[in-house]
């Protein structure tokens, strides 16, 4: 008799096909949305991304990093010093972000990976603040009080009179549907590619380092190997992200693109009540703060509270999050990574 392994289940094939139509319906928004409705989706995908590779580099990893607003701010200079001074085009200079985070994350980890647990998160926060405080030196880009991208550059970004034309839209309009594009591709490579990773044997070693250190050594996984590539593909990703969100913006200080709050305390929240050490737990997390945001931001510190609230409650009920209730009431996987042995009539019930 023969047997498959295999991952897919009928909800997942399911999601493909629904996945696909979204997709496209995504991309063609900017054809009949207005832009209020593009700058909000451009938030929730930037949010998306910088929640997934907190949530690889936290609920797959085991590393909870506080720091992660580093590796944004970084990305985001880099690619305002990389206009300013080199005359890139801000849409290439995406790429000089994801290598700026990158870079500074070899020195960041060497140091961090001395500390353990609560350390470790604190470690990172630091870390954070010296180059939050490096950077406020930086006088060429505005030092602390920050600098804008050049008119001219913004001007004549990359694809900005193609849309301007294809789509009849006014330049303003024009680099916020670009933006809006750019972070859907960036959105959809960072789930497909965390998914591919987790679905591969390096998948079930990261999990094995997360779950038991030393187990997983014992029975050969490399786990400061697997640690390394995990916070180094993580501050890539999210250097990305910090580029793409300034580029947008056209503005950049210290204080915002080094905020914790913003980019680190928002984005543990969406992982935490989604579902953390889940693809789907982002996607439930950051719609869910998208609302609370939309209908609260105007209660001042009222809002921060309801956060903060919300979050205690969903852990005491939920310790999984959102997404973690769901899936043990319903057995619903979207993206499943447990692998299944099925052949002849040796076949496992569908999640």
């Amino acid at each position: 008799m023969a047997y498959t392994v295999t991952t897919q289940t009928r909800a997942s094939r399911i999601t493909t096909a629904l996945g696909a139509v979204l997709i496209v319906v995504l991309f063609a928004l900017p054809f009949f949305a207005g832009r209020g409705t593009i700058q909000d989706m451009f938030f929730i995908l930037t949010m998306l991304v910088l929640a997934q590779f907190w949530n690889l580099l936290a609920g797959y990893g085991g590393l909870v990093s506080i720091g992660q607003q580093a590796f944004v701010g970084m990305g985001a200079y880099a690619l305002f010093g990389g206009v300013i001074l080199w005359g890139l085009d801000p849409v290439p200079a995406i790429l000089l972000a994801g290598a700026a985070a990158l870079v500074i994350a070899v020195p960041t980890a060497f140091f961090a990976f001395r500390l353990n647990g609560a350390y470790f998160a604190i470690g990172t926060w630091v870390i954070a603040e010296v180059f939050r405080l490096l950077v406020a030196q930086w006088k060429t880009l505005g030092g602390g009080t920050g600098t804008s991208l050049p008119r001219d550059a913004t001007r004549d970004m990359w694809f900005v009179e193609l849309i301007k034309e294809a789509l009849d839209v006014r330049s303003a309009a024009a680099r916020d549907i670009l933006a809006y594009w750019l972070a859907l591709v960036l959105a959809l490579v960072t789930i497909g590619g965390i998914y591919w990773l987790l679905r591969t044997r390096r998948g079930l070693a990261l999990a094995a380092v997360r779950d038991n250190t030393e187990a997983a050594k014992s029975v050969g996984v490399d786990a400061g190997r697997m640690k390394w590539i995990v916070f180094l593909t993580s501050a890539f990703g999210t250097g990305l992200a910090g580029g793409l969100i300034y580029m947008q913006k056209a503005r950049i200080s210290p204080d915002a693109a080094f905020s914790v709050t913003d980019w680190t305390a928002y984005v543990i929240f969406i992982v935490v009540i989604g579902g953390i050490g889940t693809i789907e737990g982002p996607i439930i997390g950051v719609l869910v703060f998208f609302l609370l945001q939309s209908l609260l931001a105007d209660f001042g510190s009222w809002y921060l509270l309801t956060l903060g609230v919300l979050a205690i409650a969903i852990m005491l009920v939920a310790p999984r999050g959102l997404w973690g209730l769901l899936s043990e009431r319903t057995g619903l996987h979207l993206f499943p990574i447990r692998r299944r042995l099925i052949g002849g009539r040796l076949t496992s019930s569908e999640e």
